[in-house]
């Protein structure tokens, strides 16, 4: 079993004002049944309410503290602006306390801060990239992960993500410079089922073991095979090899390559 390093945190308590309460449904819809399973328990946690806009152009802010997010694998950022508002920010790998950020369009190519992707040069990782204008950053928001810009042409910029994929987004974009905090989060060993259990995750059962009334893959004496010719899920819908992407989705144009 191993965890994390905790010892870039700035080991403060939470900011009271930008904490909330999300109610857990451990699963289940409006009448009260499991509609989604293996999930429900787990260590009570409260929500840090972050900004992946970012929209305070032009204002300069100070990091105050390095903390860590029970509901994301990387690591927060809270920041004091300039005019004395507080709020919550995705950490860089390299950020600590004392840094000074700031969004603008002339940024300095400083690790943490933001700035439009025609601003930042070809080579340059970038992480919480905006794909829709004014709708915050949604590309590489989990631990250790980035964004790689390949190249500026006609009003787009060419992205690299982590899973191989290029796609191209509008160069009047907001990116923020450098890569997630936390990159040995996937090195994480989870070691035993009631760790998992603390997580919110409830027991999974294989349809092997179930009986045919139960799973598409039921029945037989003793370790048997599938009996099936594609894999399916409880329901039967075919769950392996086929595409699941809409062919009609608007942002496949701006799809250049898929992922492997």
């Amino acid at each position: 079993m191993t965890s994390v390093d905790y010892k870039t945190l700035t080991g403060e308590r939470p900011f009271k004002a930008l904490l909330k309460r999300l109610k857990n449904h451990s699963g289940r819809g409006s009448a009260g049944k499991i509609t989604m399973r293996h999930q429900g328990g787990g260590n009570k946690k409260l929500y840090r309410q972050l900004d992946f806009k970012q929209m305070k152009i032009d204002v300069p802010a100070i990091i105050e503290t390095i903390e860590y997010d029970p509901y994301r694998t990387a690591f927060i950022a809270r920041i004091l602006y300039k005019d004395g508002e507080r709020s919550y920010i995705l950490a860089s790998s390299n950020m600590k306390a004392g840094d000074r950020i700031v969004t603008s369009e002339n940024a300095s190519l400083q690790e943490g801060n933001r700035s439009f992707l025609k601003n930042i040069p070809v080579g340059s990782f970038v992480y919480n990239v905006e794909m829709t204008k004014g709708k915050g950053g949604q590309l590489a928001r989990s631990a250790g992960s980035s964004v790689q810009i390949l190249a500026h042409d006609n009003g787009f910029t060419h992205l690299k993500l982590s899973s191989g994929e290029i796609r191209k987004a509008r160069w009047d974009n907001f990116a923020s410079l450098g890569q997630v905090s936390n990159p040995e989060s996937n090195l994480i060993v989870v070691g035993k089922a009631g760790r998992v259990r603390g997580m919110g995750v409830r027991p999974t059962v294989r349809g092997k073991v179930m009986n045919p009334c139960d799973h598409p893959y039921g029945g037989g004496e003793g370790r048997t095979q599938r009996g099936t010719k594609r894999p399916k899920t409880k329901w039967g819908k075919v769950t392996g090899g086929r595409k699941t992407r809409n062919k009609k989705k608007w942002s496949n144009k701006m799809i250049i390559k898929r992922r492997k």
